[in-house]
């Protein structure tokens, strides 16, 4: 069972950073897919994303994905051969930013 959890985890992350490429708005072909994560039932995954830039824009694109959940999740439906799309929970990934703070850290040491 996990391995098709893990499976679709996959192909939805690809799924869905096609999808927001091929978007209409402009504002969502530069959000980048990091991973997603299903539940055990897979009725519900965690979509995890970066983007590159200000506060404001982190900000705003988390407003515009929200917006843009339903035209995703219809797209899904049309792309994937699954008997029930799962909920999506947009969530920023700070795994980057963390790791850039930790290098700057570590080029700051002289050793």
């Amino acid at each position: 069972m996990a391995y098709k959890i893990e499976r679709l985890e996959k192909i939805l992350e690809r799924e869905i950073g096609t999808i927001l490429l091929n978007s209409k708005d402009s504002r969502l072909r530069f959000v980048t897919i990091t991973k997603t994560r299903l539940t055990g039932d897979a009725s519900i995954c965690t979509v995890y994303y970066t983007i590159l830039g200000e506060k404001n824009q982190i900000e705003s694109t988390i407003k515009n994905l929200e917006n843009a959940k339903g035209f995703i999740k219809s797209s899904l439906s049309k792309s994937l051969e699954i008997r029930k799309v799962p909920e999506l929970i947009f969530k920023y990934d700070e795994s980057l930013e963390y790791g850039n703070k930790i290098d700057n850290i570590l080029k700051g040491l002289n050793l």
